[in-house]
Protein backbone atom coordinates (compact mmCIF):
# COMPACT_ATOMS: atom_id res chain seq x y z
CA UNK A 1 0.00 0.00 0.00
CA UNK A 2 2.77 2.32 0.70
CA UNK A 3 5.38 0.99 -2.00
CA UNK A 4 5.26 4.07 -3.95
CA UNK A 5 5.42 7.12 -1.46
CA UNK A 6 8.28 9.46 -0.97
CA UNK A 7 11.43 8.38 0.94
CA UNK A 8 10.12 10.19 4.12
CA UNK A 9 10.18 8.24 7.22
CA UNK A 10 7.90 6.43 8.32
CA UNK A 11 7.42 3.00 10.94
CA UNK A 12 4.90 0.91 12.33
CA UNK A 13 5.34 -1.77 14.94
CA UNK A 14 2.09 -3.93 15.84
CA UNK A 15 1.49 -5.99 18.80
CA UNK A 16 -1.04 -8.45 20.84
CA UNK A 17 -0.64 -9.05 24.39
CA UNK A 18 2.91 -9.07 25.60
CA UNK A 19 4.35 -10.04 21.57
CA UNK A 20 5.18 -8.11 19.31
CA UNK A 21 3.85 -9.35 15.39
CA UNK A 22 4.57 -6.99 12.93
CA UNK A 23 7.38 -4.02 12.30
CA UNK A 24 8.03 -2.35 8.78
CA UNK A 25 9.72 0.97 8.37
CA UNK A 26 10.05 3.31 5.23
CA UNK A 27 12.04 6.17 4.09
CA UNK A 28 14.87 7.91 5.17
CA UNK A 29 15.56 8.64 8.44
CA UNK A 30 18.42 11.34 7.51
CA UNK A 31 18.96 12.98 4.04
CA UNK A 32 22.14 14.13 4.81
CA UNK A 33 23.44 10.54 5.60
CA UNK A 34 20.90 8.75 3.59
CA UNK A 35 20.81 6.65 7.02
CA UNK A 36 17.45 4.21 6.29
CA UNK A 37 14.37 4.53 8.94
CA UNK A 38 14.18 1.49 10.93
CA UNK A 39 11.95 0.89 13.54
CA UNK A 40 14.08 1.21 16.54
CA UNK A 41 14.90 4.57 15.46
CA UNK A 42 13.88 7.53 17.74
CA UNK A 43 11.06 9.65 16.33
CA UNK A 44 9.32 13.56 18.30
CA UNK A 45 6.05 11.44 18.77
CA UNK A 46 4.36 15.04 19.48
CA UNK A 47 1.19 14.47 21.67
CA UNK A 48 1.45 10.82 22.36
CA UNK A 49 3.72 12.31 24.85
CA UNK A 50 0.84 13.40 27.08
CA UNK A 51 -0.04 9.56 27.59
CA UNK A 52 3.05 8.96 28.85
CA UNK A 53 3.39 11.94 31.51
CA UNK A 54 -0.37 10.37 32.51
CA UNK A 55 1.27 6.98 33.32
CA UNK A 56 3.87 9.24 35.09
CA UNK A 57 1.45 11.40 37.26
CA UNK A 58 -0.16 7.76 38.18
CA UNK A 59 2.92 6.35 39.38
CA UNK A 60 3.33 10.08 41.55
CA UNK A 61 -0.15 9.17 42.68
CA UNK A 62 0.30 5.47 43.51
CA UNK A 63 3.21 6.85 45.69
CA UNK A 64 1.16 9.11 47.67
CA UNK A 65 3.18 12.21 46.19
CA UNK A 66 0.00 13.22 44.14
CA UNK A 67 -3.60 13.62 44.54
CA UNK A 68 -5.74 13.75 41.13
CA UNK A 69 -8.25 15.75 43.08
CA UNK A 70 -6.16 17.96 44.83
CA UNK A 71 -5.81 21.80 44.25
CA UNK A 72 -2.84 21.77 41.95
CA UNK A 73 -1.58 24.82 44.04
CA UNK A 74 -0.38 22.39 46.65
CA UNK A 75 2.24 21.30 44.71
CA UNK A 76 2.94 24.78 42.95
CA UNK A 77 3.49 26.82 45.44
CA UNK A 78 1.59 29.32 43.61
CA UNK A 79 -2.20 29.70 42.41
CA UNK A 80 -3.51 28.93 39.27
CA UNK A 81 -7.00 30.42 38.76
CA UNK A 82 -9.05 31.22 36.05
CA UNK A 83 -9.91 34.79 36.54
CA UNK A 84 -13.35 34.18 35.28
CA UNK A 85 -14.25 31.73 37.79
CA UNK A 86 -11.16 32.29 40.43
CA UNK A 87 -13.24 30.68 43.30
CA UNK A 88 -12.81 27.28 41.44
CA UNK A 89 -9.27 25.16 41.76
CA UNK A 90 -7.75 23.52 39.18
CA UNK A 91 -6.75 19.96 39.53
CA UNK A 92 -4.72 16.97 38.34
CA UNK A 93 -7.52 15.19 36.67
CA UNK A 94 -9.54 18.55 34.91
CA UNK A 95 -5.45 19.06 33.63
CA UNK A 96 -4.93 15.59 31.69
CA UNK A 97 -8.61 15.61 30.73
CA UNK A 98 -8.33 18.89 29.01
CA UNK A 99 -10.89 19.89 30.95
CA UNK A 100 -9.53 22.62 33.14
CA UNK A 101 -10.57 25.96 31.73
CA UNK A 102 -6.71 26.61 30.43
CA UNK A 103 -6.05 27.27 26.78
CA UNK A 104 -3.23 27.74 24.55
CA UNK A 105 -3.63 30.90 23.56
CA UNK A 106 -1.53 33.17 25.67
CA UNK A 107 1.26 30.07 24.25
CA UNK A 108 3.13 27.46 25.78
CA UNK A 109 6.36 27.20 24.67
CA UNK A 110 8.56 28.72 27.15
CA UNK A 111 12.25 30.01 27.36
CA UNK A 112 14.42 28.61 30.14
CA UNK A 113 14.16 31.27 32.14
CA UNK A 114 10.34 31.94 31.46
CA UNK A 115 7.79 31.99 34.92
CA UNK A 116 4.72 29.79 34.41
CA UNK A 117 2.73 31.87 37.28
CA UNK A 118 3.34 34.98 34.94
CA UNK A 119 2.27 33.30 31.94
CA UNK A 120 -0.89 31.74 33.70
CA UNK A 121 -1.74 35.20 34.89
CA UNK A 122 -2.21 36.21 31.22
CA UNK A 123 -6.48 36.09 30.17
CA UNK A 124 -5.77 33.84 27.15
CA UNK A 125 -4.38 31.54 29.19
CA UNK A 126 -7.94 30.70 30.25
CA UNK A 127 -11.41 30.06 28.91
CA UNK A 128 -13.38 33.13 30.30
CA UNK A 129 -16.76 32.04 29.03
CA UNK A 130 -16.85 27.99 30.31
CA UNK A 131 -15.70 26.82 33.94
CA UNK A 132 -14.07 23.51 34.50
CA UNK A 133 -15.60 20.11 33.20
CA UNK A 134 -15.64 22.07 29.29
CA UNK A 135 -13.52 19.82 27.11
CA UNK A 136 -10.97 21.84 24.85
CA UNK A 137 -7.76 20.50 24.13
CA UNK A 138 -4.69 22.23 25.22
CA UNK A 139 -1.18 21.67 25.65
CA UNK A 140 -0.78 24.47 28.06
CA UNK A 141 -2.07 21.88 30.40
CA UNK A 142 0.53 19.45 30.87
CA UNK A 143 3.21 22.41 31.62
CA UNK A 144 1.47 22.70 34.74
CA UNK A 145 1.35 19.02 35.17
CA UNK A 146 5.04 18.94 35.09
CA UNK A 147 5.12 21.69 37.48
CA UNK A 148 3.19 19.86 40.01
CA UNK A 149 5.18 16.82 39.13
CA UNK A 150 8.52 18.65 39.83
CA UNK A 151 7.03 20.26 43.13
CA UNK A 152 6.12 17.61 44.77
CA UNK A 153 9.18 15.61 44.05
CA UNK A 154 12.11 18.30 44.18
CA UNK A 155 13.58 16.76 40.87
CA UNK A 156 12.97 17.59 37.49
CA UNK A 157 10.57 16.68 35.03
CA UNK A 158 12.91 14.97 31.82
CA UNK A 159 14.59 13.12 34.85
CA UNK A 160 11.80 12.15 36.86
CA UNK A 161 9.55 10.66 33.61
CA UNK A 162 13.10 8.24 33.22
CA UNK A 163 12.69 7.13 36.61
CA UNK A 164 9.45 7.01 37.02
CA UNK A 165 8.37 5.38 32.97
CA UNK A 166 11.40 4.37 30.74
CA UNK A 167 13.79 2.96 33.05
CA UNK A 168 11.12 0.63 35.14
CA UNK A 169 9.97 -0.37 31.12
CA UNK A 170 13.67 -1.02 29.75
CA UNK A 171 12.90 1.63 27.25
CA UNK A 172 15.84 4.24 25.46
CA UNK A 173 13.34 7.24 25.12
CA UNK A 174 12.97 10.98 26.79
CA UNK A 175 12.23 14.14 26.77
CA UNK A 176 13.73 16.44 24.49
CA UNK A 177 17.04 14.46 24.33
CA UNK A 178 18.16 14.56 27.83
CA UNK A 179 18.32 11.26 29.07
CA UNK A 180 18.65 8.85 26.04
CA UNK A 181 21.55 7.48 25.17
CA UNK A 182 23.89 8.77 22.71
CA UNK A 183 23.74 5.35 20.27
CA UNK A 184 20.12 6.20 20.57
CA UNK A 185 20.68 9.60 19.84
CA UNK A 186 22.92 8.81 16.87
CA UNK A 187 19.90 7.07 15.18
CA UNK A 188 17.48 9.93 15.30
CA UNK A 189 14.63 10.33 13.11
CA UNK A 190 14.92 14.06 11.39
CA UNK A 191 11.37 15.40 10.53
CA UNK A 192 10.97 16.45 7.34
CA UNK A 193 7.52 18.96 5.93
CA UNK A 194 5.59 18.23 3.01
CA UNK A 195 7.55 20.41 0.75
CA UNK A 196 10.76 18.55 1.58
CA UNK A 197 12.20 20.90 3.98
CA UNK A 198 13.69 19.87 7.25
CA UNK A 199 10.90 20.36 10.16
CA UNK A 200 13.01 18.81 13.31
CA UNK A 201 16.06 17.51 14.91
CA UNK A 202 18.73 18.27 12.33
CA UNK A 203 20.70 18.49 15.09
CA UNK A 204 19.26 15.87 18.10
CA UNK A 205 21.41 16.07 20.96
CA UNK A 206 23.88 18.79 19.85
CA UNK A 207 21.86 21.92 20.79
CA UNK A 208 19.75 23.47 23.78
CA UNK A 209 17.27 21.04 24.63
CA UNK A 210 14.54 23.41 24.94
CA UNK A 211 14.00 26.78 24.42
CA UNK A 212 16.84 28.97 25.30
CA UNK A 213 16.76 31.94 28.02
CA UNK A 214 15.95 35.03 26.83
CA UNK A 215 19.49 36.37 26.55
CA UNK A 216 19.93 33.00 24.42
CA UNK A 217 21.97 31.19 27.04
CA UNK A 218 21.11 27.83 27.36
CA UNK A 219 22.63 27.14 31.23
CA UNK A 220 20.35 24.16 32.90
CA UNK A 221 21.17 25.28 36.75
CA UNK A 222 18.78 28.53 35.85
CA UNK A 223 15.86 25.56 35.42
CA UNK A 224 13.70 26.44 38.29
CA UNK A 225 11.40 23.48 39.54
CA UNK A 226 7.70 24.09 39.56
CA UNK A 227 8.38 27.56 37.88
CA UNK A 228 8.21 26.38 34.18
CA UNK A 229 6.79 23.20 33.46
CA UNK A 230 7.23 23.87 29.56
CA UNK A 231 10.98 23.87 28.68
CA UNK A 232 11.17 19.83 28.20
CA UNK A 233 8.25 19.90 26.07
CA UNK A 234 5.99 17.44 28.33
CA UNK A 235 3.25 18.23 25.57
CA UNK A 236 4.78 16.58 22.97
CA UNK A 237 8.79 16.59 23.40
CA UNK A 238 9.12 12.72 24.35
CA UNK A 239 11.29 11.01 21.54
CA UNK A 240 11.00 7.30 21.03
CA UNK A 241 10.73 4.00 19.09
CA UNK A 242 7.75 2.58 17.72
CA UNK A 243 8.72 -0.52 18.91
CA UNK A 244 9.42 1.16 22.87
CA UNK A 245 6.49 2.92 22.12
CA UNK A 246 4.46 -0.17 21.92
CA UNK A 247 5.89 -1.37 24.97
CA UNK A 248 4.15 2.07 26.43
CA UNK A 249 0.48 1.07 25.00
CA UNK A 250 1.34 -3.04 26.52
CA UNK A 251 1.19 -0.80 29.80
CA UNK A 252 -1.65 0.21 29.39
CA UNK A 253 -3.68 -3.05 28.96
CA UNK A 254 -0.97 -4.96 31.58
CA UNK A 255 -1.13 -4.13 35.30
CA UNK A 256 2.34 -3.93 36.70
CA UNK A 257 3.99 -0.26 35.40
CA UNK A 258 1.03 0.83 37.44
CA UNK A 259 -1.71 -0.82 39.23
CA UNK A 260 -5.26 -1.97 37.69
CA UNK A 261 -7.40 0.48 39.14
CA UNK A 262 -4.69 3.21 37.72
CA UNK A 263 -5.19 1.72 34.44
CA UNK A 264 -8.51 1.98 34.71
CA UNK A 265 -8.66 5.61 36.22
CA UNK A 266 -6.94 6.57 32.91
CA UNK A 267 -8.40 4.99 30.49
CA UNK A 268 -12.10 5.28 31.21
CA UNK A 269 -13.81 8.66 30.26
CA UNK A 270 -13.15 11.39 32.54
CA UNK A 271 -14.64 13.78 29.29
CA UNK A 272 -17.07 12.36 26.87
CA UNK A 273 -19.08 14.52 24.25
CA UNK A 274 -22.79 14.90 24.45
CA UNK A 275 -23.24 17.48 21.80
CA UNK A 276 -22.48 20.76 23.98
CA UNK A 277 -19.70 19.72 26.29
CA UNK A 278 -16.87 20.48 24.31
CA UNK A 279 -14.86 21.82 21.65
CA UNK A 280 -14.21 18.12 19.22
CA UNK A 281 -12.22 19.75 16.66
CA UNK A 282 -14.03 18.35 13.65
CA UNK A 283 -14.95 15.05 15.67
CA UNK A 284 -11.42 14.43 16.20
CA UNK A 285 -12.32 14.54 20.14
CA UNK A 286 -15.26 12.58 21.58
CA UNK A 287 -14.10 11.17 24.70
CA UNK A 288 -11.07 11.21 27.04
CA UNK A 289 -9.68 9.77 30.14
CA UNK A 290 -6.59 11.02 31.83
CA UNK A 291 -3.61 11.66 29.12
CA UNK A 292 -5.51 9.21 26.88
CA UNK A 293 -8.07 9.44 24.16
CA UNK A 294 -10.74 7.47 23.39
CA UNK A 295 -12.11 6.45 20.27
CA UNK A 296 -15.52 5.42 19.08
CA UNK A 297 -17.35 4.61 22.33
CA UNK A 298 -20.39 3.61 22.02
CA UNK A 299 -23.35 6.03 22.34
CA UNK A 300 -21.72 9.11 20.92
CA UNK A 301 -23.41 11.76 18.87
CA UNK A 302 -23.35 11.12 14.74
CA UNK A 303 -21.01 14.39 14.75
CA UNK A 304 -18.54 12.02 16.13
CA UNK A 305 -15.85 11.15 13.76
CA UNK A 306 -13.14 9.56 15.86
CA UNK A 307 -12.80 5.68 14.53
CA UNK A 308 -9.68 5.86 11.84
CA UNK A 309 -10.37 2.05 11.96
CA UNK A 310 -13.57 2.01 10.68
CA UNK A 311 -14.54 -0.63 12.75
CA UNK A 312 -16.68 0.55 15.72
CA UNK A 313 -14.79 -0.53 18.46
CA UNK A 314 -13.35 1.12 21.20
CA UNK A 315 -9.61 1.84 21.54
CA UNK A 316 -7.38 3.76 23.69
CA UNK A 317 -3.94 5.78 23.00
CA UNK A 318 -3.07 8.85 21.94
CA UNK A 319 -2.70 10.93 18.35
CA UNK A 320 0.29 12.92 17.52
CA UNK A 321 1.31 16.45 15.11
CA UNK A 322 3.55 18.45 14.86
CA UNK A 323 6.32 19.69 12.57
CA UNK A 324 4.94 17.48 9.53
CA UNK A 325 4.42 14.13 11.72
CA UNK A 326 1.15 12.37 12.61
CA UNK A 327 1.75 9.72 14.92
CA UNK A 328 -0.60 6.99 16.82
CA UNK A 329 -0.77 4.56 19.43
CA UNK A 330 -3.79 2.95 19.93
CA UNK A 331 -4.70 -0.36 21.62
CA UNK A 332 -8.03 -2.41 21.64
CA UNK A 333 -8.67 -3.23 25.13
CA UNK A 334 -11.06 -6.36 24.61
CA UNK A 335 -8.57 -8.07 22.25
CA UNK A 336 -5.67 -6.66 23.48
CA UNK A 337 -4.00 -5.67 20.06
CA UNK A 338 -2.41 -2.15 19.56
CA UNK A 339 -0.51 -0.36 17.05
CA UNK A 340 2.28 2.14 17.27
CA UNK A 341 3.38 4.23 14.14
CA UNK A 342 4.07 7.38 12.49
CA UNK A 343 4.20 9.16 9.22
CA UNK A 344 6.27 11.88 8.28
CA UNK A 345 6.12 15.20 5.65
CA UNK A 346 2.22 15.55 5.91
CA UNK A 347 0.94 18.70 5.09
CA UNK A 348 -0.86 20.75 7.54
CA UNK A 349 -3.64 20.45 5.20
CA UNK A 350 -3.49 16.91 4.53
CA UNK A 351 -6.66 15.50 3.36
CA UNK A 352 -8.71 13.72 5.81
CA UNK A 353 -10.10 9.99 5.67
CA UNK A 354 -13.44 8.57 6.05
CA UNK A 355 -12.80 10.57 10.04
CA UNK A 356 -11.42 13.38 11.54
CA UNK A 357 -8.09 11.55 11.20
CA UNK A 358 -5.85 12.39 7.91
CA UNK A 359 -5.63 9.97 4.57
CA UNK A 360 -2.01 9.28 6.00
CA UNK A 361 -2.64 8.31 9.38
CA UNK A 362 -5.24 5.73 7.91
CA UNK A 363 -3.37 4.70 5.40
CA UNK A 364 -0.95 3.06 8.25
CA UNK A 365 -3.63 1.56 10.13
CA UNK A 366 -4.98 -0.20 7.13
CA UNK A 367 -1.43 -1.53 6.15
CA UNK A 368 -1.65 -3.16 9.92
CA UNK A 369 -4.94 -5.00 8.98
CA UNK A 370 -4.19 -5.50 6.00
CA UNK A 371 -0.89 -7.75 7.42
CA UNK A 372 -2.87 -9.31 9.76
CA UNK A 373 -5.62 -10.61 7.78
CA UNK A 374 -5.71 -14.11 7.48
Amino acid sequence: MLADAPPAPAAIVAFEGERLTRARAWGVADRRTGRATRARDPVRVASISKLAVALGVMRLVEAGKLDLDADVATYLGWRPRNPAFPERAVTLRQLLSHTSGVRDAAGYVLPLDADLEAQMAHPAAWDATHGAGYFAYANLNFALIAAAMEGATGERFDRLMARLVFRPLRIDACFNWTSCSPAKIARAVVLYRANGSVARDDDAGRGCPGTPARDGLCDLARYRLARNGAFFSPQGGMRIDMVALAKLGQALIRPGLLGRASLAAITRPAWRFDGANGETEGGLYCGYGLGVMLLALPGRPAACADDPFGAGRPRIGHAGEAYGLRSGLWVDPATRRGVAFYVTAVADDAPKGRSAFTQAEEAMIAWDAHESSP
